[in-house]
């Protein structure tokens, strides 16, 4: 294959590769992306779909690494550590530990809010202006409590913090959530409702990025794997794939978990860790939740379109081991189960797993390389990929042009860890 030589060569076909490209794309840019399967095919794909300013908020804080501790025991647990020996999950864990702060807290729920709640904006236009079909509902998300003291809890921290960041929270009674959400089984002592939340099919959003990037003129290329870089002093001059070689003026590694692992060969270090995330898709119930859910105890996010209905979340962190947990798949039916009058569709349609690309600090790089002069970096989204995509996507290309961008990116800058 002759070397492709554009403006930018995007690494990495899943929902903020594909969102950079399309705004890349928009402003005139030319663009070829590179992507090892098919477009989507990895976090992108089984996420739950929520586009969520209301989670702002971290893993990292006092206390959460003594809860992923305690899990090790328990392999149904909804944030599992696995025990297993792994350097440099380790060190990514240590890193993590001293993150679990309080001004670190802070800090990462302000730069995570600001992209959020940009992206959110953005998101419902670009849906629009581009005509995706991915089933966008803008009907918020509902936290359900069968717990007094775990509602009390979260309103101390979870919705305490959203009311410092302006997002609207509504406090509700458990006889005013069981009136909005039928689907619920009977003992709701109360739920936090995110009214400003929305949802869409993740799968169907990435298809339709893809479209609209061939359609502009973009052009991807799937099945080719990265394998190597070529470099001359400080630039990059070729990416090596399994499909030929690739080049471009700027290059833009969007490559989500695996974004670690390719970086070594560049001599970069990525502080980043696959977090393991499962869910089961089902055709739709009939008596299927108006709302996106989280079942707070249980901490599962229950999530219905009209094409569907998906079962999600926890957090495993055990390294790039592959395949599905059988224990953890079951906590999600048993969650589900727990809360809902009708847990499961009548026809289950895939059991999924992916990674997702996990910061030290849970906050996305994206920015400039200090290291190589035409790299950029999009990467680091964690549980967050499709709720920062169109924000992610705009920035990206402000930058690229030597524009100013709307959003501050110093937050997000690599420079922060010397990449």
């Amino acid at each position: 294959m002759d070397t492709f030589r554009g403006d930018v060569l995007v690494l990495g076909g899943g929902v903020i590769g594909l969102a950079s490209a399309l705004y890349l794309l928009r402003q005139g840019a030319s663009v070829r992306l590179l992507e090892q399967g098919v477009p989507g095919c990895g976090a992108s794909h089984g996420n739950c779909g929520t586009i969520t300013p209301s989670h702002a908020a971290p893993l990292a804080m006092p206390g959460t690494l003594g809860v992923a501790l305690r899990s090790v025991l328990r392999a149904d647990a909804p944030l599992y550590l696995n025990p297993r020996l792994d350097g440099p999950r380790l060190r990514w864990l240590l890193g993590f530990a001293r993150h679990c702060n309080w001004p670190d807290f802070h800090r990462a729920t302000v730069a995570r809010s600001a992209i959020l709640q940009r992206s959110r904006r953005l998101l419902g236009e670009l849906v629009r202006d581009e005509a995706l079909d991915c089933e966008f509902a803008e009907e918020g998300e509902l936290y359900v409590y069968r717990d007094a003291r775990a509602m009390a809890a979260d309103e101390r921290h979870h919705a305490a913090v959203l009311d410092r960041l302006g997002i609207e929270v509504q406090r509700l009674r458990g006889d005013a959530v069981e009136a909005m959400e039928p689907a619920l089984k009977p003992g709701v002592v109360g739920g936090l409702f995110h009214p400003g939340d929305a949802r869409l099919r993740p799968d169907r959003y990435v298809d339709e990025l893809a479209r609209r990037v061939r359609e502009l003129g973009g052009v991807i290329e799937s099945g080719a794997r990265i394998e190597g870089f070529a470099t001359d002093g400080k630039r990059i001059t070729q990416v090596q794939t399994s499909r030929g070689a690739f080049a471009g003026e700027r290059v833009l590694l969007a490559l989500g978990a695996w974004s670690p692992l390719l970086s070594r060969s560049l001599d970069l270090r990525l502080p980043m860790q696959p977090g393991k995330g499962y869910s089961i898709t089902y055709t739709r119930p009939a008596r299927a939740p108006r709302h996106a859910l989280v079942l707070r105890e249980a901490q599962v996010c229950v999530t219905t379109w009209a094409s569907g209905y998906r079962l999600g979340s926890t957090m495993e962190f055990s390294g790039y081991a592959e395949g599905l947990n059988r224990a953890r798949l079951d906590a999600l039916r048993r969650g589900a189960a727990a809360g809902l009058h009708e847990p499961e569709g009548p026809v289950q349609l895939e059991e999924w797993w992916g990674w997702r690309p996990m910061s030290v600090d849970e906050v996305p790089i994206i920015g400039p390389s200090t290291r190589w002069a035409n790299l950029h970096l999009a990467t680091a989204h964690g549980m967050l990929g499709v709720s920062m995509s169109a924000a992610t996507g705009e920035l990206v290309a402000a930058q690229l042009a030597g524009a100013t961008p709307a959003l501050d990116p110093q937050p997000y800058a690599p420079a922060r860890f010397g990449l």
